[in-house]
């Protein structure tokens, strides 16, 4: 398996540790419509979240949270369109973005970006 991918699933999985210890409710992870993919879908305080996870080693030019682009936000939100059309009981929504950076010691550093518009 590529580096990246694995990467991006180690750390999906570290995000749901984190989320859920901060308070979220984890409803999907990996959420698909056709060729577009929500990460992880959580609600906290009656909200629903709609976030993009981005991991990198600490050795990486530049941060996570970087390379979400306006093309990648749009496919978020036609994505998230479709899943509140399959469940309408969601009035309120955010998108977020949890930026992690995984050091050489095994820890990592979580950055989350509330309420993103692109």
């Amino acid at each position: 398996m590529a580096t990246h991918i694995t990467t991006g699933n180690f750390g999906e999985n570290l995000a749901i540790k984190w989320l859920t210890a901060n308070g979220f409710e984890i409803i999907e992870k990996n959420w698909r419509y056709k060729y577009f993919e929500i990460d992880i879908i959580a609600v906290k305080h009656h909200k629903l979240h709609i976030i993009e996870v981005k991991t990198r080693n600490a050795a990486s030019i530049g941060l996570p949270e970087d390379s979400v682009s306006r093309k990648k936000f749009k496919n978020l939100q036609r994505a998230a369109d479709e899943y509140l059309q399959k469940h309408p009981e969601y009035r309120w929504i955010q998108y977020d973005i949890l930026s992690i950076t995984l050091h050489k010691n095994n820890e990592a550093d979580f950055f989350l970006l509330e309420d993103v518009f692109l």
